[in-house]
C-alpha cells in the first residue's frame, strides 16, 4: 500500500484521516516496523511528514538495517537523528566508529552502498538530542554558511543543581577556550559573545529542570553559563568536579530550520528522556 503526501503533518495522523482503517491497526503497523517513510523505516506516531514524500505500508514486514536511536526526519537530502547522550558526533584520533557520523553512514549504506553523509552542526558527546545530517556535500554548505539565518529556534531541556532565585532569565557572557578545550567566561573583549536564555518550569529542594533557548551556538555555551551562575547541570563532570551522576542531564529538545529544500521554516521536535523525570522524583 502506497501514499503520496500532500500536505505536511504527523505520520499517524495523516494515516488515519487518508485511509480507511481504525486508529489501533495503523498504531500496529508503526509499532512493528511495517511503516515506511521515502523507503525508511518508521515508528514514530509523530514523525514528520511533507509534500512529495511517499509513504508504504508493508503487511510483509521485510526486515531492513535499523538506527539505534530514532530518526525525527528524513528525505533525499538530509536525515535528522535523536542523538543519544554519551556518543561523539564525529571521530576524533581516540575513536572512529563509534561515532553518530559512522552509525549513520552504515545505515545509509545499507540501503544504497553509494550513500554519503555530511555533519550540518554538532552536540557535546554527553549531551543528546536532535543533531541534522546532509546526504550532499552542497545541502550541507547551504545549510552551514547561512546557519545562523537558516535556525529560528534552538530550545534545550537541562536539570540544574539548586533552587535559582531567578526563574527567567537572560545570561549574556563573553568566553574563550584554554588549550586544553576547557570554555570559561571573560570580560576580554576578544571573548566571543554567548547569549543564554532559561525559564524553571519545574523545581524541587535539589534541583530545578529549566527550557532554555539559545541565541548564538558557542561550544559547551550552556554549561558553561549555568555554572558561572553556581547552578551547574546535574552530570556535567568537566566543569564540576563534585559531580556523581553518569549522564549529563541536557537535551537538546526542539530545533527550529528555515528548509531551503522546501521553502519553508520545519520545527523537529523530541520527548524529553525518562531519567530526566525520574531524577526530578527523586530530588523531590
Amino acid at each position: 500500500m502506497k501514499i503520496l503526501v500532500k500536505r505536511e503533518s504527523e505520520l499517524l495522523k495523516y494515516l488515519y484521516e487518508n485511509l480507511d482503517m481504525p486508529k489501533k491497526k495503523i498504531k500496529q503497523y508503526l509499532t512493528h516496523g511495517s511503516v515506511f517513510v521515502n523507503n525508511s523505516k518508521i515508528t514514530q506516531y509523530n514523525y514528520k511528514i511533507i509534500p512529495g514524500m511517499s509513504i508504504v505500508i508493508d503487511t510483509t514486514n521485510k526486515k531492513t538495517k535499523e538506527l539505534p536511536f530514532d530518526i525525527l526526519f528524513e528525505d533525499d537530502h538530509i536525515i535528522v537523528v535523536n542523538k543519544p547522550s554519551g556518543l561523539l558526533t564525529i571521530a576524533t584520533s581516540k575513536e572512529k566508529e563509534k561515532t553518530l557520523y559512522h552509525i549513520v553512514r552504515e545505515y545509509l549504506r545499507s540501503k544504497n552502498r553509494n550513500a554519503k553523509i555530511f555533519i550540518v552542526h554538532r552536540l557535546d558527546k554527553e549531551t543528546s538530542g536532535i543533531v541534522i545530517l546532509a546526504k550532499e556535500e552542497t545541502i550541507k554548505k547551504k545549510l552551514q554558511e547561512n546557519w545562523n539565518e537558516i535556525v529560528k529556534l534552538r530550545e534545550y531541556t537541562a536539570i540544574v543543581h539548586g533552587v535559582l532565585l531567578k526563574k527567567e532569565d537572560k545570561i549574556v557572557q563573553k568566553l574563550k577556550e584554554t588549550k586544553t578545550g576547557l570554555v570559561y567566561s571573560t570580560k576580554s573583549p576578544d571573548g566571543k559573545e554567548a547569549i543564554t536564555n532559561y525559564k524553571v518550569i519545574k523545581e524541587n529542594k535539589t534541583y530545578s529542570m529549566l527550557s532554555i533557548k539559545i541565541e548564538t551556538g558557542r561550544k559547551n555555551q550552556i554549561r558553561v553559563a549555568f555554572n558561572t551562575i553556581n547552578h551547574p547541570i546535574v552530570g556535567d563532570k568537566k566543569y564540576n568536579n563534585k559531580e556523581k551522576e553518569t549522564r549529563l542531564y541536557l537535551h537538546a529538545n526542539r530545533l527550529k530550520i528555515y528548509y531551503p529544500e522546501i521553502k519553508k521554516d520545519i520545527l523537529f521536535e523530541t520527548t524529553i528522556p525518562n531519567e530526566f523525570k525520574m531524577i526530578m522524583n527523586k530530588g523531590d
